[in-house]
């Protein structure tokens, strides 16, 4: 596990509209990802609405978990699907990474995590939506707090891998 106070994850899963794209830090709730958490929760701005993720009403997960979409919401259906499929599946890749081991039950109240997550404004599919931010909030949390990709694996593929979107 990194000794960094900011531990970073990211992962890509699905394709078309429905894709997920998932940017994640994890890290104490007194540190610098607690002090983020605290300021993206209390600094709403139009189109860009941060939500603690929820298992369900009244139950969030451990560790505490705010979501920030990475887009412009762009009307009630995006929205819908942000807090709808969206934060229900960050919500269940926490709870199940804690329970998996991958993070330490001993840090579940003392570490936050900040989870953005890409909802495409042309997306329908709540069930894709579900599956694939669920599985990328899962690697992206196993990701960080296991410090990959190491430096040696980025210096061995910068050479042999293209950017898709280059």
């Amino acid at each position: 596990m990194p000794s960094s106070s900011i531990m970073v994850g990211e992962c890509l899963v699905g394709e078309g509209v429905e894709v997920a794209h998932v940017d994640l830090l994890i890290g104490p709730k007194d540190g610098p990802v607690g002090h983020a958490f605290a300021n993206s929760l209390v600094s709403q701005t139009q189109g860009h609405t941060s939500l603690l993720a929820l298992v369900t009403l009244n139950l969030q997960p451990k560790p505490s978990t705010i979501i920030v979409n990475k887009v412009t919401m762009k009307g009630g259906d995006q929205a819908d699907l942000m807090f709808g499929p969206g934060a229900a599946a960050v919500a269940k890749a926490v709870v199940d990474s804690v329970e998996e081991g991958v993070i330490p039950k001993e840090h579940a109240e003392d570490w936050c995590i900040i989870a953005g997550v890409f909802i495409h404004w042309d997306a329908k599919d709540k069930q894709k939506i579900y599956d694939w931010n669920y599985q990328a909030v899962k690697e992206a949390i196993r990701r960080a707090v296991n410090g990959e990709p190491s430096i040696d694996e980025v210096l061995s593929k910068k050479d042999s891998v293209k950017h898709p979107l280059a």
